[in-house]
């Protein structure tokens, strides 16, 4: 049996390739960019209104004051859209402009329109006063000043945001190329194991399947209900392994029949295959009996998940998901820090996964709380969690206070929230 670190390592050495494909980028969230994404525009396109308000020359004010004021003839008005050229203007000449209009030259300023006084009443309109020294550049938003062509918008292995989204369609990204998702199949495992609503004291409903189908968005896979293997499946599951390999399918998971039962028959089938990466037994809890295989000159990798429930979410998130994130290059997750509140002891030897509640003291420190019923076949502390804490090999005792590796139960940390 190895340890997570060895397990994690002979993951990555394991990677399986996964092409690219080029689509349009309103539907590009969740996926990851293949290459670095840069903007082919300035923007904003042009310098542009900030406040509605007349433009005006900056010079036209230089020797201006209350005492030597000048009115400032007002030849058209001019909205976001519309075409800003004009043609001939003389001194002491402006234009009305509303927020996000182009403001056309020689025009170089904005005055805005609460602190507009027009010349004999407001009623009419052809003529602003001003009586005092304007600055030049005031209220404009200036071209290329959020953007610079060639500047680059999101570097390659970033996962698509709706905040990307907004940047590719402001700045004309109309094509992405992104990796490709994972086709992964599933398959449940055990007599046990029922489809149906109602249900006797000795089936148990197939929730790993929709737990894991659930997570195809946020962990950027497709994925495939395989079905249900029953405990003396094993010819039948060794000739769906064949036809996968043969298949689109890039990943094989099945939950259950991983350990040493009588009907545990998953590993015996896997090694019955000529693999270049295999190991099986992880020092972990919970979800020890974790199996992984990569096939030797196959572009195919496997998972052999626990039956138990936290065991299967657990294995997925510390196995799988990380696997997905190498194989689609995204950058390896880095975890954050919340203080213990309250002690916790383990055995040595092991690396734990603990459901917990993640909170903020009044001073704005995170803090964890690892909730009771960790047992795998325990499902109320998960629906009360909202964070996985990770209590590493090597230590027995952990302490109020100690800082506590953590990762957000759905993917990346940068999505949770508290």
């Amino acid at each position: 049996m190895i340890n997570y670190k060895s397990a994690k390592n002979k993951l990555i050495k394991s990677n399986i390739k996964i092409n690219d494909e080029k689509i349009n980028s309103s539907y590009s969230l969740n996926r990851v960019t293949t290459f670095d994404i840069y903007s082919s525009v300035d923007y904003p396109a042009g310098n542009n209104a900030a406040f509605d308000g007349y433009a005006i020359n900056s010079k036209d004010t230089f020797y201006l004051n209350k005492k030597n004021f000048k009115k400032f003839k007002i030849l058209k008005t001019v909205a976001a859209g519309d075409n800003p050229k004009i043609k001939n203007v003389k001194k002491f000449e402006c234009i009305e402009v509303m927020t996000g209009a182009i403001i056309p030259k020689p025009f170089n300023t904005i005055i805005p329109i609460e602190q507009i006084q027009f010349f004999l009443n407001n009623r009419i309109k052809k003529f602003i006063l001003v009586n005092k020294k304007i600055k030049k550049n005031n209220y404009i938003r200036f071209l290329g000043s959020d953007y610079k062509k060639n500047e680059l918008i999101i570097a390659k292995g970033t996962l698509i945001q709706p905040s990307h989204i907004l940047a590719f369609k402001s700045l004309g990204i109309e094509k992405v190329i992104v990796k490709k998702k994972p086709n992964i199949i599933f398959f449940s495992t055990g007599n046990e194991i029922s489809k149906k609503k109602n249900i006797k004291s000795w089936e148990i409903r197939n929730s790993n399947m929709h737990y894991i189908k659930s997570l195809k968005n946020n962990f950027l896979f497709n994925f495939i209900d395989g079905g249900i293997l029953r405990d003396k499946d094993d010819k039948i599951f060794k000739k769906l392994i064949d036809k996968n390999i043969k298949s689109k399918i890039n990943i094989i998971i099945t939950s259950g029949a991983v350990s040493a039962g009588k009907f545990d028959f998953v590993p015996s089938v896997i090694n019955k295959f000529n693999l270049s990466t295999f190991f099986k037994g992880v020092a972990i809890r919970p979800g020890k009996p974790i199996l992984f295989a990569k096939f030797k000159n196959k572009n195919k990798a496997f998972f052999g998940l626990p039956g138990n429930p936290i065991s299967s979410a657990a294995c997925f998130r510390f196995f799988v998901y990380p696997y997905l994130m190498s194989i689609l290059n995204i950058r390896s997750e880095k975890p954050f820090k919340a203080r213990l509140k309250n002690r916790f002891d383990k055995k040595k030897g092991f690396t734990r996964f603990l459901k917990g509640k993640l909170t903020a003291t009044h001073n704005g420190n995170l803090q964890i709380e690892i909730l009771k019923g960790q047992e795998s076949f325990k499902i109320k502390s998960f629906v009360k969690s909202n964070v996985w804490g990770v209590f590493k090999e090597g230590q027995s005792l952990f302490k109020k206070g100690e800082l506590i590796d953590c990762h957000s139960p759905l993917g990346s940390n940068k999505n949770i929230f508290y």
